[in-house]
């Protein structure tokens, strides 16, 4: 259970006002998560550690923060509980106690800045836009009626939530360009106020050896001659990633005498009971293993020949770009913002539309084809991939919202 929030207290605690009394500019970062289980939590984790790194002193207002992290001398922790383990009602109270905390931050020290994700709490000063609910179909045809109800209700509120949020922004980071356009398009920001800033990866990261993908094969139980893909992301009722896409190619490509590539499948959510009884009952057990939510996605990169994900919308793509730095090739949707990135020569790594089951088969038989040649050629471009780490593009960010004080620094 989360600790209990006393604002007051907590910035008046001797340790804080120590903080806040130094030199550095405090910084309040409000997300989901800090940690270094993937996705924007990962890169919000990156930016806090940055920070933590320098010196400066670290306030995080979050339903989870790594507890190395929240150990960092200078980080001050304020948790934020989800009633009932719902995000939906998390989110209420995570803005709330954003705003508190930023409120009474920024009265004690004026100089400090904060770092809000999209309509995840309204505060006019940094936005760091991991994903566009305005840009984000609804995918969840075949879901029940409740959850297509709950959905709408929900999509309606966040994207009334984030244009509060990114049109009170001063100015806004991007994890793409795609994201940038559409918050020019769908949402009528101004585009001086928008910067794009590309996602860093693990310095540590590197192509898998023999020896990774031999330890992590027989884990999982794979013969070293079988071709394995991947698929990571969630497996509810939403359609987003793609997975309903990626069982009908499956499917078909299964029934191809000379097909001998198998599926593993992580991700959970509501849907994944529903989607291992498809698998099941299409005959494909034997063919796609789904191993629900994993905290193990680098060993499963270590692993496998190719990622595929057909998604729907995805602002960047973390999982693709984690597989390409591990010189593992990656199939993605000309919708994932990291599509942007790819090299002419991997053009036909790039799926132009998530919903045709034909172009995805061909694009796999044509990997399949040449799969070491298409290994050899995603090693150059996995390599710059490898080249940005996180400190890399925590440091761009830190740069970036320097050059661009508050309204009172620039009154001052």
């Amino acid at each position: 259970m989360a600790a209990p929030f006393t604002i007051s207290s907590d910035l008046k605690s001797p340790r804080v006002a120590a903080n806040l009394a130094g030199a550095a500019r405090p910084w309040l970062l409000v997300a989901g998560g800090f940690h270094r289980k993937g996705g924007m939590d990962e890169a919000n984790a990156a930016l806090a550690t940055y920070l933590a790194d320098r010196g400066d002193p670290v306030h995080l207002v979050a339903h989870e923060v790594e507890a190395s992290l929240a150990a960092r001398p200078g980080v001050e922790v304020y948790p934020v509980a989800k009633p009932a383990g719902s995000y939906f009602l998390g989110e209420w109270i995570l803005a709330a106690r954003g705003r508190r905390v930023a409120r009474a931050l920024s009265a004690k020290a004026p100089a400090a800045r904060v770092i809000v994700n999209g309509g995840n709490c309204n505060w006019p000063d940094v936005n760091w836009v991991h994903s566009v609910h305005h840009a984000w179909p609804p995918s969840d045809d075949g879901a029940p009626a409740w959850f297509r109800i709950k959905r709408r209700f929900e999509r309606s509120l966040a994207r009334r939530h984030e244009r509060v949020a990114l049109h009170s922004a001063r100015i806004m980071i991007a994890n793409s360009e795609k994201t940038r356009r559409d918050l020019i398009a769908l949402l009528g920001i101004p585009e001086r106020k928008i910067f794009t800033c590309y996602l860093g990866c693990d310095p540590e990261a590197g192509p898998v050896t023999d020896e990774q993908r031999a330890r992590a094969r027989a884990r999982l139980g794979v013969a070293p001659e079988r071709r394995l893909a991947i698929f990571v992301g969630a497996l509810g009722y939403d359609l987003n990633k793609g997975f309903d896409t990626l069982c009908a190619a499956w499917r078909r490509l299964c029934a191809l005498r000379e097909w001998d590539v198998d599926l593993v499948a992580a991700g959970g959510g509501r849907g994944l009971a529903g989607w291992r009884d498809l698998v099941r009952l299409e005959g494909l057990a034997k063919r796609v293993t789904m191993v629900g939510f994993s905290e193990q996605v680098p060993e499963l990169l270590a692993a496998a020949d190719l990622l595929v994900s057909p998604v729907r919308y995805e602002a960047y793509g973390l999982n693709a770009h984690e597989a390409l730095s591990r010189g593992v090739p990656a199939l993605v949707s000309a919708s994932a913002g990291i599509a942007e990135r790819y090299p002419d020569e991997l053009s036909d790594l790039i799926l132009q539309d998530p919903e045709n089951v034909d172009e995805l088969v061909e694009r796999l038989l044509g990997w399949r084809a040449r799969s070491a040649e298409y290994a050899q050629r995603t090693e150059p471009f996995g390599e710059r991939l490898r080249a940005r780490t996180w400190d890399d593009m925590a440091c761009d960010i830190v740069q970036l919202i320097e050059s661009h004080p508050q309204r009172d620094e620039l009154q001052g």
